[in-house]
């Protein structure tokens, strides 16, 4: 056998034995084990169940939280995201007028690179149908394409057309709760609802859109726009809900549609808008800021958990080099080197940090799992935290474990040999 074979065989070797007797201290010494990896554990499990909340909010809210799409957008009379401003907010409101059909129309007739644009206007009011009622129902006063716009589905029946919104029909495409509420068992196209007593004729029911940590999203009744101004009155909270060609074109439609109302309203360079746009980068922007805060604090967190879990594990591999100084001894009479006890402690060290990790990802799991089960906190565990999570621990116990290699391998093999087995 070459040198370069034998010397791999032994490092092997070396590790095999070096894991061996770190999983064989474990199984000796439970509770010692357990106290000795909890720093360890707790990090772990922190850092995973952050990346699973984070990582599942991600998810959830590229799902459902923004009915606009990639591509959609939406143009508002003002918005506020994040913190909110008590004096910005009288200032927008002194300054920003009411959007209005004839904006709506200008723009509609003139932009080039939407793919649609509608209208649409919202408030909370009571539904009742034969003695039933639902309180704070969301009434939404749309034009036609609204619903293919914001990707609702029509799950019986059928949509609003442009006549009827034309025409101001009172007729009604409801949400699935409403449905469920007043006509579980019968068909509930051409039956009447009242909208705060006024009388609409349901045409057609959405598909389930389900919840939002944990609000229904299909709690809403649509109306014709008109037949909404007609019951409402003045045209307040008026905004366009707008669709790019495509994605990739989101930010050059934005602008457009911008450019178009500011003109339209005769604003001069330099002043400021009078209407607010947004779309899901905004809320994209608004979550990472949050996620950034959460992230900051379970890295400090996590950091903590680290150094005090590597310190004990220090001071039981220090522990471990003193009830093995005879061993030691024994080692290199027989001819083991100084790196061969350095990497021994290294590897014992390692194994039981990643022990630990390993440990930690399954409390991470279970932690995951019954939050999502008992809670609407969606939590995702992606791989890559797991692999992150195990790895982490074990370059933390190589570090930790660096001081009681060193330690043992410096040991002078006549002194160790006179220590007490």
């Amino acid at each position: 056998m070459s040198t370069s074979k034998a010397r791999r065989f032994r490092s092997s070797a070396s590790f095999v034995e070096a894991a061996r007797i770190a999983f064989e201290s474990l199984s000796k010494n439970k509770l010692r084990s357990f106290l000795t990896l909890l720093g360890i554990i707790l990090a772990t499990t922190t850092l995973i169940a952050v990346t699973a909340l984070i990582h599942g909010m991600n998810l959830y809210i590229a799902d459902k939280v923004s009915d606009m799409g990639a591509d959609g957008f939406r143009v508002v009379r003002m918005a506020f995201f994040g913190n909110w401003d008590p004096k910005k907010f009288l200032e927008l409101q002194r300054r920003n007028p009411q959007l209005n059909r004839e904006e709506y129309e200008f723009v509609r007739t003139h932009a080039t690179l939407l793919k649609d644009i509608g209208m649409e206007a919202s408030r909370n009011a009571r539904v009742a149908h034969e003695g039933k009622s639902v309180e704070s129902v969301e009434i939404d006063g749309i034009s036609a394409n609204i619903p293919a716009i914001q990707n609702v589905q029509v799950g019986v029946g059928r949509a609003i057309t442009e006549e009827e919104v034309r025409r101001h029909a009172p007729v009604a495409f409801v949400g699935n709760d409403i449905k469920t509420r007043f006509f579980a068992d019968t068909d509930p196209i051409g039956k009447t609802i009242q909208i705060e007593g006024n009388p609409f004729e349901v045409v057609g029911v959405a598909k389930e859109l389900g919840s939002v940590f944990g609000q229904s999203q299909d709690n809403f009744v649509m109306i014709p726009v008109e037949s909404y101004f007609k019951t409402y009155g003045a045209r307040n909270g008026m905004e366009f809900v707008a669709k790019a060609i495509d994605q990739t074109r989101l930010m050059e439609a934005q602008d457009e549609v911008r450019m178009l109302l500011r003109a339209y309203r005769h604003l001069k360079p330099g002043q400021d808008d009078t209407f607010m746009l947004f779309g899901s980068d905004s809320f994209i922007n608004l979550w990472e800021q949050l996620t950034s805060t959460i992230a900051v604090m379970a890295v400090a967190i996590v950091s903590v958990f680290l150094v005090v879990g590597g310190v004990v594990i220090m001071n039981i591999m220090l522990a471990s080099v003193t009830e093995r100084t005879h061993e030691i001894g024994i080692r290199k009479s027989l001819g083991a080197r100084s790196t061969d006890i350095l990497n021994q402690f290294l590897v014992e060290s390692a194994v039981l940090a990643a022990t630990g990790g390993l440990a930690g990802v399954l409390v991470a799991w279970v932690v995951a799992a019954l939050v999502r089960a008992a809670t609407p906190v969606p939590m995702a565990l992606p791989w890559t935290s797991v692999f992150l999570g195990v790895g982490l621990s074990a370059v933390v116990g190589l570090f930790f474990g660096i001081y009681p290699a060193r330690q043992a391998a410096r040991l002078d093999p006549i002194e160790a040999l006179r220590a007490e087995k």
